[in-house]
């Protein structure tokens, strides 16, 4: 049944919830849901948390990854994901959407919304996806301000201090700055586009007790590793933030070009999920069985004509 209707909502908020996972000896696998049925579909195959990408949000509504996209609209995917799945889930913060008062007023709506944790990373706008060249950073010191004020306006929220430092700092300037971001009030960290095992190996040492995720996205600068993998480098969480939507854009793409070429979609049937097994993942029967029980048919009698 699906969340939004079922009878064991969670007491515990998002963020506390987020943070029981965490506790765990296991690496905290979470892979990208930016849409509710995105969701339901995760949580069916046993995820237990879930991330939301900038990047995916900002290219479903056809825009590039470039900071464009508000804290309005990403709390919308907020409330859509966490309604549908009711899962804790890391929502991808960018920079914060300005300073540290637009930080705080992000953590408070995000977290209204129903996020159980989020990320704020240390570029500068336009910001890049971490994987792409020429990303400028911001100083450290502002960045730490921007942690400090998301700590200070969280309820529960979990916060993740994300570096991009590594590629024009080095490993010294990534870890110099996830230190000072952890002073300021940061739960975890994540270092950003790291290029080999090494590098994760070198910078999970030099970070020792230290909550640490891992990025593992498709045609970046990380080579592929499995979560196991990451676990056993000392990373307590790892995200695969875009898949779904790269699959899900191919496969579109895919229809239709059949659909052009072919005059309809009779060659992609196969390739589709049915209406049963679409109505299954909403919990279609369950909805329409429930306002069965809440709204039953009354026939008017005693009309005042008939008397």
């Amino acid at each position: 049944m699906p969340y939004v209707i079922a009878d064991d909502l969670p007491d515990a908020p998002a963020g506390v919830r987020f943070r029981a996972l965490l506790d765990r000896p296991q690496i905290l696998q979470m892979p990208g849901a930016h849409l509710g049925i995105a969701a339901l579909l995760a949580k069916k195959q046993g995820f237990e948390a879930l991330y939301m990408s900038g990047a995916a949000m900002s290219a479903t509504m056809g825009l590039p990854d470039l900071g464009m996209i508000t804290v309005d609209e990403v709390a919308a995917y907020i409330r859509q994901v966490t309604r549908a799945a009711g899962l804790p889930t890391l929502v991808d913060g960018d920079t914060g959407y300005g300073e540290a008062l637009n930080v705080m007023h992000m953590v408070r709506v995000f977290e209204e919304a129903g996020a159980g944790a989020v990320h704020l990373e240390d570029q500068l706008l336009p910001k890049k996806c971490g994987h792409l060249n020429d990303k400028k950073l911001a100083d450290a010191r502002d960045m730490a301000a921007k942690v400090a004020a998301a700590r200070k306006a969280r309820r529960h929220l979990y916060i993740i201090a994300r570096t991009d430092a590594a590629a024009s700092e080095g490993m010294d300037g990534a870890v110099a700055r996830a230190k000072l971001y952890l002073e300021a009030g940061a739960d975890a960290v994540f270092p950003e586009a790291l290029t080999t095992r090494e590098m994760f190996a070198e910078f999970a040492k030099r970070m020792p007790g230290v909550k640490l995720l891992a990025n593992m996205t498709e045609f970046g600068r990380t080579p592929f590793l499995t979560a196991k993998e990451f676990e056993d480098l000392g990373y307590s969480m790892v995200i695969w933030p875009v898949s779904h939507l790269r699959v899900a854009a191919r496969a579109m793409e895919t229809l239709y070009q059949a659909i052009r070429s072919d005059g309809g979609t009779q060659n992609q049937l196969d390739r589709m999920q049915t209406r049963a097994q679409l109505y299954e993942t909403i919990g279609y029967h369950d909805y329409e069985a429930l306002d069965s029980t809440l709204v039953k048919t009354v026939i008017p009698t005693g009309m005042p004509q008939d008397k």
